[in-house]
């Protein structure tokens, strides 16, 4: 095998971009590995540990192309094909498009001035001035940007409430707007029932069951992470209910966010129940037999939010969400577990998926230990090495610098997984895969392979290994559920369409039940 680096000096490129073209070069003939990534301390410790770390020095704004290829003309022809895709211009139709679109905000809206949303996806140390930007141009902005300093969070919310905008992030990976998707969203049926989210994937899982429930939502509103923390103050999800509230056709509300600061949490409750509108709020971590205002109901998960919702616009709340697995498939009660099984090992792309699996997992075997633990006695202290039981949240701030979301590039996680099916502790895998706009355009053909290599390999060495799937999705997705769930039972893997039914079902499994 032949390994070669190119790095190209300032060359910045998008997370999607660089996804595409590392997933076509990795196809070429030959070629064993690729990886197209910015030089970004993680991704230089990540290409060391896969033996493809260039040599020479590289900073976080350098682009790095490395390849691992059966010669040493198909490593050069993958290099060629990486710096051709990345310099490619568009031609035919594509370019005359090219050429007229806007560069600059201003220009935009001089084109078409009844814009009144700008989306914005810059790397963070840009992104707040982007979206000042767009605020004093007098436009509601979705913020998908990350690593935005809190401080210039709380500025810019601070400007939305007094221009009368609605700041969605930063760090808003979700919403869906007029039936139009935002960011990570999925298609869902429109109907009676608001949704506003400070978790992505956890607005994701509730609007996705609300779909498959039979019910239908008005708006899915993202406020991003950190907006009930107690220095932001919940002031976009306060907005956003003010919002709700007076929209003639939402007619339910359901709050969904990690846990939220006490005040905090208090505020947005008691902003819910002044709208008379029947709500529903599932905190994660908090207490759901806690005070709640008139109006207002906690529940303990994301499903069970849901199917309040469902019932509470007279839908069938109860009504199966694909909550059950084929008893059929082999490893559900592991009559052949090693010796040394004993650990779960869940990895995961969406941080409120992972927590939610983190809080019903730690009811039932005890300590789990994460790199997003709600107890700081659970914390890993590297979030690349488990320890115990672990879930781990692989799309976290800290290991997506510079790199694809996992929900847009699996190959990180794919990675992993073999690295813990192959530890003869591991008892059990827990994954989560989420369909969608802005999603990987086939996750399960990416992960198929995967699971049956991790399978037979623990199988080989006489142990079961069973692979539990939270499927996160819609039939009108892009991927469409139903293909996705056949495809990864086909591999042998346990599939539920609801994210605390697998985590119950690992839970039961480690225990033998």
């Amino acid at each position: 095998m032949v390994t070669k680096t190119l790095v190209k000096p300032n060359a910045y490129h998008d997370s999607v971009t660089l996804m595409t073209v590392s997933s076509a070069v990795d196809a070429l003939p030959g070629v064993e590995t690729a990886s197209v990534v910015m030089g970004t301390a993680l991704n230089l410790e990540q290409l060391r540990d896969s033996g493809l770390a260039p040599t020479e020095d590289v900073g976080p704004n350098d682009l790095v192309v490395a390849v691992r290829a059966a010669s040493e003309d198909q490593a050069d022809a993958a290099l060629a094909e990486a710096e051709a895709r990345l310099t490619r211009r568009p031609t035919g139709a594509g370019a005359d498009s090219e050429a007229r679109r806007p560069r600059t905000l201003r220009r935009a809206l001089e084109a078409r001035p009844d814009l009144n949303l700008a989306a914005i996806s810059v790397p963070g140390s840009f992104a707040s001035i982007e979206a000042e930007e767009a605020l004093r141009a007098g436009l509601h902005v979705f913020l998908f940007s990350d690593n935005v300093p809190l401080a210039e969070e709380v500025r810019l919310k601070r400007l939305a409430g007094e221009m009368g905008l609605l700041l969605m992030g930063p760090d808003c990976g979700t919403a869906i707007v007029n039936g139009v998707g935002l960011g990570f969203a999925n298609v869902v049926r429109r109907g009676p029932i608001g949704v506003i989210g400070a978790s992505g994937t956890g607005l994701q899982q509730i609007t996705c069951l609300i779909d498959r429930l039979g019910g239908g939502v008005s708006q899915a509103i993202g406020t991003g992470g950190r907006d009930l923390r107690a220095e932001v103050g919940g002031m976009t999800m306060r907005a956003a209910i003010a919002a709700l509230g007076a929209d003639e056709a939402t007619r339910v509300l359901v709050l969904v966010s990690k846990p939220p600061a006490d005040a905090v949490a208090r505020s947005v409750l008691d902003a819910a129940a002044a709208t008379g509108k029947p709500t529903v709020a599932v905190f994660l971590g908090g207490d759901p037999a806690a005070d709640a205002p008139p109006g207002v109901t906690l529940v303990r998960t994301l499903t069970d939010a849901a199917r309040w919702a469902v019932a509470a616009t007279g839908g069938n709340g109860e009504a199966a969400a694909t909550d059950t697995i084929d008893a059929r498939q082999p490893g559900r009660t592991l009559d052949e577990r090693g010796p040394e099984q004993r650990y779960v090992r869940g990895l995961f792309s969406g941080g409120t998926l992972c927590e939610e699996a983190l809080l019903l997992l730690a009811e039932r075997l005890g300590p789990v230990f994460s790199n997003v633990p709600f107890d700081p006695r659970w914390a890993l202290a590297d979030a690349h090495q488990s320890r115990e039981h672990t879930l781990v949240d692989l799309g976290s701030d800290e290991l997506t610098i510079g790199r694809p979301h996992p929900m847009i590039d699996p190959t990180l996680r794919n990675e992993r997984i073999a690295r813990e099916s192959a530890d003869p502790t591991t008892v059990c895998l827990l994954l989560d895969v989420v369909l969608g706009y802005g999603a990987h355009p086939d996750p399960a053909g990416a992960l198929a392979p995967v699971i049956q290599q991790c399978r037979a390999l623990a199988e080989a060495e006489g142990r079961q290994l069973p692979i539990v799937v939270s499927l996160c999705g819609t039939e009108g997705d892009p991927q469409c559920f139903s293909r996705q769930e056949a495809a990864l039972r086909e591999a042998g893997a346990l599939v539920y369409g609801s994210n605390a039914a697998a985590a119950l079902a690992v839970a039961a499994i480690v225990e033998g039940r």
